[in-house]
C-alpha cells in the first residue's frame, strides 16, 4: 500500500506530485526546493537555500516517522556546479558516516529559480 506524505513543514507541491510517497520500508522524497514553508520566501545564498532544501527534506522525512540516518540515496541539483563545494559544506552537517549514496548533478534550471534542488530515498 502507498500512503502519501504530506506536511506542511515543508513547501506544498508546486505540480501534480505528492511531497513525499511512503511504500512501508521505503519512502521517497520529491525534490525539495529552497522554499521556507512558513514564508514562501527563498533565501539568496547558496548555503542558505542547501539548508532549507535539506530541512524540507528532514521536515517529510520527519513526518513518515524516519529522519536523516534513514536516507540511503540522495540526488542533488545544482544550477552552477561551482556552487559543489558549498553545498557539500552544508550537506555534510545533516548527515553521518556512512554517508548516504549520492548524484550530483548541474542542470539547465530549477523551479522558481532555486539555486538546488534536492531529492531522496530513506528506508526503514
Amino acid at each position: 500500500m502507498i500512503k502519501k506524505i504530506s506536511t506542511n513543514n515543508a513547501p506544498a507541491a508546486i505540480g501534480p506530485y505528492s511531497q513525499g510517497l511512503d511504500l512501508g520500508n521505503m519512502v521517497f522524497v520529491s525534490g525539495q526546493i529552497p522554499i521556507d514553508p512558513a514564508t514562501g520566501v527563498m533565501a539568496d545564498t547558496i548555503e542558505e537555500q542547501a539548508k532549507q532544501s535539506l530541512t524540507n527534506l528532514k521536515n517529510i522525512l520527519a513526518e513518515a516517522g524516519l529522519g536523516m540516518e534513514n536516507v540511503v540515496k540522495t540526488v542533488v541539483f545544482l544550477a552552477d556546479l561551482n556552487d559543489f563545494a558549498a553545498v557539500n559544506a552544508v550537506y555534510e552537517t545533516f548527515f553521518a558516516d556512512p554517508f548516504p549514496a549520492r548524484s550530483c548533478v548541474q542542470v539547465a534550471a530549477i523551479p522558481k529559480g532555486a539555486k538546488v534542488e534536492i531529492e531522496c530515498i530513506a528506508v526503514r
